[in-house]
């Protein structure tokens, strides 16, 4: 059911605003609104921007170590990990504005730490490049500057390809003023080479040709002592990185403190923003708010505990005003509430739909699965996942649980249609078979189980219009609750009689007429009272219209063939894979029944994944259009009280 909501108005001193906020932060209770402008009154300035600057730089600095945390806990496999949604007291939560001195180190250390490794890691790199340019002169035994020419002698230092070497050597050799060198090595040929100033350029042209490559060093040192020089240098930048590292791994103990802190200083941000929602004098500041029907107790009580004095009164809220929509169910059904926000929130003013839609949707879900084997295995995984994650709200565990009630289903519709794995094991069959079974409908054989399809579809359109005559009726509107939802709910039920009546396995002939007679009166009905809020020429277009709505009516039901389809699909896969794996076991051979059991475990997985994807998806589109398109309204904007988005702390 959805929640009336009340509205608080309250006026306080402007130095209370902030413990009166943590006051009502505590009943989880109240949703601050926008506050109507007011003459003498004006927005209230808060520090925001800044306060969502500094979240951001916490949050950076927790995600760096959080990294560097979930590295250790792989290095060692004892070492744990602080996952977000564990709990915490709300005086710890309160109490983490105490944290901040050390926060605000550890955000300085972390980002000094971070640059350390940065320019660490690219000096590593700079140094593997130097050193790989540096080993070929490792066996230059005198300093780079004893190579330097002099007024008759040109001297060269460098590096020559081994496999032109021979040719260059050759060449050298017939320079008369030329000598050479040389000195084998992996990366090629040390070269010491000398000429005398006359013939210099047929020198260098000859060692330009050859793939010779001039030594780009200078200086006192030799190779030999440049190549240690650098490998002490990238030992140090080794070390600064990994000292770096070490460090910040040692910080990472702090994740769970500053976990707490980043919701701390997010819940203040909150705080910053709802404030700017108020509106105030020089002295004083005004709120107002929307308390959930039956919390204005709770909420007395939290302000009643402020002692300096403050004013606050309940009211309801306008007709025409827009209220926050909160959905009051039990743990089953609040299951499947993400399925219709997913879509759209339920309008605050509209009966809540996701009871009916729970037990449609299960239903579906049950029946494209349609199997004994699947349902136990959505059943035990769904349930595994929902109470692993039974602290959290939402996400994957309202989703395990969806499946896991899907699972019963499953289960129930897998014994009708006897179907364990895709193995029969029962003597009797309640369903049709899904690949063979056929119905003759009009005369036409159709497959039996895509009529069933159709009929559960007629069902559920049947329950649409309920819902829709509901709808009226709660606002008052009783006629129009009559003949656009009750007339179209008889129609149903003529369609579903004659159809029926028409398949003649069932034996039913008289509910073709039965049938015929109740969806065509009622179809009467709707024609001549769709227009009753038109005038003149209008009436007979919305009654031409609500005939023309036949059409609608029948491509709607249609919709529910995917039903048939993905059972089908599904439930030949199965057949498939089970009956060559038990093949492969019986077979006698050990190969073949290890074979046999790898197939039966990976085929039937695979198949549940594929088949819960698809299921899921059509399964709600169904609902969205097929069922919601009959009544809901939706465009709601969800409940959300103060305090209540945290993202990594769940507070007690």
């Amino acid at each position: 059911m959805i929640v009336k909501m009340r509205k608080l108005h309250l006026a306080a001193l402007s130095y209370d605003r902030d413990p009166i906020l943590n006051a009502l932060e505590r009943t989880h209770a109240v949703e601050i609104k926008e506050h109507a402008e007011k003459e003498g009154t004006a927005p209230l300035s808060t520090d925001a921007e800044s306060l969502s600057s500094y979240l951001s730089s916490l949050e950076g600095t927790l995600e760096t170590l959080s990294s560097y945390m979930e590295r250790a806990a792989r290095e060692d496999k004892s070492s744990e990990v602080v996952k977000d949604g564990f709990e915490v007291g709300y005086s710890e939560f309160i109490g983490a504005k105490e944290y901040r001195e050390k926060a605000d180190l550890i955000v300085k250390k972390v980002s000094s730490l971070l640059e350390q490794k940065n320019t660490a890691t690219a000096e590593e790199t700079r140094l593997v490049r130097a050193i790989a340019a540096a080993k070929p002169y490792a066996e230059a035994e005198r300093p780079f500057d004893a190579y330097r020419p002099t007024k008759n002698i040109a001297v060269r230092l460098g590096i020559a390809a081994s496999s032109a070497w021979d040719s260059l050597k050759k060449q050298l050799d017939g320079i008369p003023l030329a000598a050479y060198e040389e000195k084998m090595g992996e990366n090629g040929v040390l070269v010491t080479a000398a000429c005398h100033m006359s013939a210099v350029s047929e020198f260098d042209r000859v060692l330009s040709s050859g793939g010779f490559t001039a030594c780009p060093y200078t200086g006192e040192k030799s190779g030999a002592q440049l190549l240690a020089s650098l490998e002490k240098e990238l030992a140090a930048a080794r070390e600064s990185a990994k000292g770096a590292e070490e460090t910040l791994t040692e910080l990472s103990a702090e994740v769970r403190p500053l976990k707490i802190y980043c919701d701390y200083v997010d819940f203040e941000l909150e705080k910053a923003l709802s404030s700017e929602k108020m509106r105030s004098t020089e002295h004083a500041f005004f709120l107002e708010a929307f308390v959930p029907a039956g919390e204005e107790e709770n909420v007395k009580a939290a302000l009643d505990g402020i002692e300096d004095p403050l004013f606050y009164e309940f009211s309801d809220p306008a007709e025409d005003e827009f209220v926050p929509t909160l959905a009051k169910n039990n743990k089953v059904v609040r299951n499947f509430e993400t399925i219709t926000n997913m879509y759209s929130a339920p309008n605050a003013r509209e009966f809540d739909p996701n009871t009916v839609m729970s037990f449609f949707y299960s239903v579906f879900l049950g029946f494209i699965m349609g199997d004994i084997g699947y349902g136990l295995l959505m059943l035990l995984g769904g349930g595994f996942l929902y109470y692993k994650n039974r602290a959290r709200e939402g996400g994957i565990k309202s989703l395990a649980g969806v499946f896991a009630i899907g699972g019963i289903f499953a289960m129930l519709w897998g014994v009708m249609f006897n179907s364990l794995f895709g193995v029969q094991i029962f003597p009797f069959t309640v369903m049709p078979d899904a690949q063979k079974g056929s119905y003759t409908f009009v005369g036409i054989k159709i497959p039996a189980m895509l009529i069933i399809s159709m009929i559960i579809g007629i069902i559920q359109i049947f329950a649409g219009y309920l819902c829709k005559a509901w709808q009226h009726w709660r606002r008052g509107r009783i006629f129009d609750g009559i003949c656009d939802g009750i007339t179209w709910a008889v129609f149903s039920i003529g369609a579903l009689l004659a159809v029926v009546g028409f398949v003649e396995e069932f034996s039913l002939p008289i509910l073709k007429t039965v049938g015929g007679i109740t969806a065509g009166a009622s179809l009467l009905a709707a024609v001549l009272t769709a227009g009753r809020h038109e005038r003149f020429l209008g009436k007979f277009t919305k009654g031409f219209g609500a005939m023309y709505g036949i059409i609608n009516y029948m491509s709607d039901v249609l919709s529910y063939a995917r039903l048939y389809g993905l059972m089908l699909s599904g439930a030949v896969i199965a057949q498939i894979i089970s009956s060559y794996a038990i093949g492969f076991i019986t077979g006698g051979q050990i190969a073949l029944a290890v074979l046999g059991v790898i197939l039966m475990v990976v085929g039937h997985l695979f198949n549940l994944a594929m088949g819960l994807l698809g299921a899921y998806i059509h399964d709600a589109r169904l609902q969205y259009v097929e069922f919601y398109g009959r009544f809901y309204q939706g465009e709601g904007e969800l409940f959300t009280p103060l305090g209540s988005k945290r993202k990594h702390v769940y507070v007690k």
